[in-house]
């Protein structure tokens, strides 16, 4: 992933105002960040636990959506599985809800998906970052495939934010 600065981060939100993405809590360390390991940026608001975000490039353009995520609860103790790099987990799976872009969001309207709860599907599934034994199933399909398919997920669900 080409390494993206805090302006151009802040410009990419689609799910919220111009005023929220002022607002919101940009990684200071942007320049240290493993860009070439990346798919996407991914972080938790430190302020505001039940927010994350994530920014990427989509068609040559930087998107970055705004999320809700739950604070911990005792179900999350429970084995899960990322529907965006399909890495298990036990505990480390959120169910993330992005508003919907436009109108619809404006409306209450919203989509969601369950992501690795700390947002390093990109370093799972390189192999850079671990869940503990057992968590990743041994698949057939070369490290560029896994990539290629993580790629796929994510567009895919921007793609329900900005429908």
């Amino acid at each position: 992933m080409k390494p993206l600065t805090e302006r151009e981060i802040r410009t990419a939100f689609v799910n919220c105002t111009k005023g929220e993405a002022k607002r919101l809590a940009v990684p200071r360390d942007l320049a240290d960040r493993p860009w070439d390991d990346l798919d996407f940026l991914g972080w938790r608001d430190p302020r505001a636990p039940d927010r994350a975000y994530l920014a990427t490039v989509l068609d040559g353009r930087p998107k970055a959506l705004a999320l809700r995520c739950p604070g911990s609860a005792s179900w999350q103790t429970r084995r899960g599985m990322c529907s965006i790099c399909l890495t298990g987990h036990t505990g480390g799976v959120s169910l993330m809800v992005a508003p919907k872009a436009g109108k619809a969001g404006q409306q209450g309207n919203s989509v969601g998906t369950y992501m690795c709860s700390d947002l390093s599907c990109s370093l799972y599934v390189r192999g850079r970052k671990e869940t503990g034994a057992g968590a990743r199933v041994h698949e057939s399909i070369t490290l560029e495939e896994k990539i290629r398919r993580t790629e796929a997920n994510l567009a895919a669900f921007i793609a329900k934010v900005t429908a």
